[in-house]
């Protein structure tokens, strides 16, 4: 699923570079080579990036992330 369309970034690749980058949604877009357009996508994605890193840490959330 797309998670910004303004730069076709889905949320696998988005959970990926969230492991790879320690910043914000701008800075995780960064590493895949793209910045924010519009922006209304960042507030999903953050929560989408803190969901990844949580996971991986071993911090299991019972949020879940709606789509």
């Amino acid at each position: 699923m797309y998670i910004c369309i303004c730069n076709a970034i889905r949320e696998d690749d988005l959970r990926k570079a969230a492991l790879t980058s320690g910043g914000d949604a701008e800075a995780t877009y960064a590493t895949l080579g793209k910045r924010p357009n519009c922006g209304q996508c960042l507030g999903k994605a953050g929560q989408i990036i803190d969901q990844e890193r949580a996971l991986s840490a071993g911090h299991f959330t019972c949020e879940k992330v709606a789509i």
